[in-house]
This record gives structure tokens, C-alpha cells and sequence, in this order.
């Protein structure tokens, strides 16, 4: 099957070639570096199926043109999917299926680094030592044994974090929808309210995907609720924290360190160079001027064992479309679940 694979970086074409060949599937892969929206959906004419990312818009309009060059799959390789119209692409014929999981360690163990780049202050200290300054004043931290952490969605990135930050000591309350016994069989742990962990915790880490009730999750009022320089960390998706609510909260001392991989308007901005260029988003630039928030570019899932698996899937996808057979991770527009 001819596949054209967007949003393409070099790692790209390398995982999802070794797991083309490896699977013996030999699916025709035509790769653009170009972001998939209405401009450049004339590239994939001639092939029966996208290959899409995080940041690509799948909108309805591109989902009508997509059509229109007789793409009959979409295959994203990530597991979030709130950048695609699902009841459009259904009401065009267009299956749409996604990686359902990769390494949760990579994001897991990603937000624990943010967790101690904040808190000790690695960013500044190696800066420092660069320029051959080795004084400690502004690099005091404090012991993560006994306190309190805050986890939103406990699915498996959510109870690997928890597993993680249990072994610092912490005590852990947890918030999801749909509590999972194993995150309620740890020791020190529990589920409870999201009033509770506002107000108890002293650091919060967002673990969960972005729906359509719990965009700007952190908000003003949210903030508000939350112990004077606590730490909030998001590796999940941008829009579940309200920037300017989150920078209020920050010139308020409310959050005393902020740590995000993710950012709400970061589609044009994350996965591209621009050192040569004039940012023009003075939001995010305002953000990334303060000295206790570290912002990362979208890269907690970015290990060699989660890509390879991430490949993996999608060829699977790619192959079970292909043959006619079900496939696991269609999505279903109805329910908004695989």
C-alpha cells in the first residue's frame, strides 16, 4: 500500500523503514517533511493512506480533500487524536486508527527529570559551571521525601509516574474518571477529588489525554485553590493548562516551578528551528523569560524504544487495513475510544 507519511523527520523515515522490512509488509512509503493540512493535502494523491502526526491538521476541511484523492485511511503515529474531526472522517468513509501505547516509560521518567530540573536546578546550575561560576546561591532545592504529588490519569504513563515517585517517598493522590486498582493498591496512595489534590499537593503532573471536558483543566480557578509555590508539570497536551491562567498563577507565587513539554498553541511552533527567526508568540515568549520555568519541545516520548514501537504499531495498522482485517485501533467517531 502507497502511504504518504507527513510531518517527517529523519528518525521517521529510519524506524518506520526497519519496521516495513521487518514485518515483511512492504508498504510504499513516500515521505514529506511538510505539515498535512488543506495546503499540502495534494501530496498525497496517488496513495490510499496518510500517515499523520501530533501537530497535523485533520480537520474537517482537510478530511474532505483527503477524500476527495480517495485516501481511505489515516493511520497517526502517536496516541492522541484530538487533532482529528473523527464524526467527519466517519461521514467520509475514512477509517482512522493510532498507536494505542508505546514505552509509558519515556513519558514517565521524562516528567520525573522535569521534576528534579526544577527542583534542583540543574538547567541553571550547568549554566553556570559553563561560565566557570560555582557559587550555590539560587540553587537550594528540597527533598521530594514527604511530599505530597498530584496525579491526573492514572492509565499506565500515569501509574508508572506514581510508581516512580513513590520510590522518592512522596505520597500520592491520584484523580481519573476511571480508577485503576492497581495505582489504588500502592502504599501511600489514593484517589480523591481534583479540590483536594489543588489543595494538598505540592507538585501536580498531568497524565491524562485532552477531551473536550477538561480543556484548561488548570485554570484560574484551579490555581487559586493550589499551596503557595507548588510545581506543576504537563507532559500531556497543551490545552489542559490555561497559559495565561499558569503565568497569573506564577506572578501571584502560586506556581513556584513550572515544567511543560507540551503548550497549547505549539503547532506552529514545536518540532521546527526557529533560532534564526523572531518568535511571535508573546505568550510563550513572556513564559520562557521566567527563570523557574523550563519548557521542552514535545519530546517526553522521544526514546529509541518508544519510536521503534510506535513503527511497529503503525505498520500493523497499515497491514490489518490493508488485508481487511479488524483492527484494534481503529477509532470508534462514536465513542471517541479504540
Amino acid at each position: 500500500m502507497k502511504v504518504a507519511v507527513f510531518s517527517t523527520r529523519h528518525y521517521d523515515s529510519k524506524f518506520l523503514t526497519q519496521a516495513n522490512l521487518a514485518a515483511n509488509a512492504n508498504h510504499e512509503f513516500v515521505y514529506f517533511n511538510s505539515k498535512l493540512e488543506t495546503k499540502t493535502v495534494a501530496l498525497s494523491q496517488g496513495c490510499s493512506a496518510v500517515c499523520a502526526f501530533v501537530n497535523d491538521d485533520l480537520g474537517e476541511d482537510t478530511l474532505k480533500l483527503l477524500a476527495d484523492y480517495d485516501v481511505r485511511f489515516i493511520v497517526l503515529r502517536c496516541t492522541g487524536f484530538n487533532n482529528v474531526d473523527l464524526p467527519a472522517a466517519a461521514k467520509l468513509g475514512i477509517k482512522v486508527a493510532r498507536v494505542s501505547h508505546y514505552s509509558p516509560y519515556s513519558v514517565a521518567e521524562f516528567a520525573v527529570g522535569l521534576i528534579m530540573m526544577l527542583n534542583r536546578k540543574l538547567y541553571r546550575a550547568y549554566n553556570r559551571v559553563r561560565d566557570d561560576n560555582f557559587a550555590l546561591d539560587g540553587l537550594m532545592g528540597f527533598d521530594l521525601q514527604g511530599c505530597t504529588v498530584g496525579v491526573i490519569g492514572t492509565g499506565k504513563i500515569g501509574r508508572i509516574f506514581g510508581n516512580i515517585m513513590q520510590g522518592f517517598g512522596c505520597r500520592l493522590l491520584a484523580f481519573d474518571p476511571f480508577p485503576h486498582p492497581e495505582f489504588a493498591a500502592m502504599n501511600n496512595a489514593k484517589y480523591t477529588d481534583l479540590t483536594t489534590i489543588w489543595q494538598q499537593s505540592d507538585v501536580i503532573s498531568l497524565h491524562c489525554p485532552l477531551t473536550a471536558e477538561n480543556c484548561y483543566l488548570i485554570d484560574k480557578a484551579a490555581i487559586a485553590q493550589m499551596k503557595p509555590g507548588m510545581m506543576l508539570i504537563n507532559t500531556s497536551r497543551g490545552k489542559l493548562i490555561d497559559t495565561k491562567a499558569a503565568i497569573e498563577g506564577i506572578k501571584l507565587g502560586i506556581i513556584g516551578y513550572l515544567g511543560i513539554d507540551v503548550y497549547e498553541e505549539e503547532d506552529d511552533l514545536f518540532f521546527e528551528d526557529f533560532s534564526d527567526a523572531i518568535i511571535q508568540d508573546d505568550t510563550f515568549q513572556l513564559l520562557q523569560s521566567f527563570p523557574n520555568v523550563v519548557i521542552t519541545g514535545h519530546q517526553a516520548f522521544f526514546t529509541k524504544n518508544a519510536i521503534a514501537q510506535i513503527s511497529e504499531m503503525t505498520i500493523s495498522n497499515l497491514s490489518d487495513f490493508e488485508a481487511n482485517r479488524p483492527c484494534p485501533n481503529v477509532l470508534d467517531p462514536a465513542t471517541l475510544k479504540s
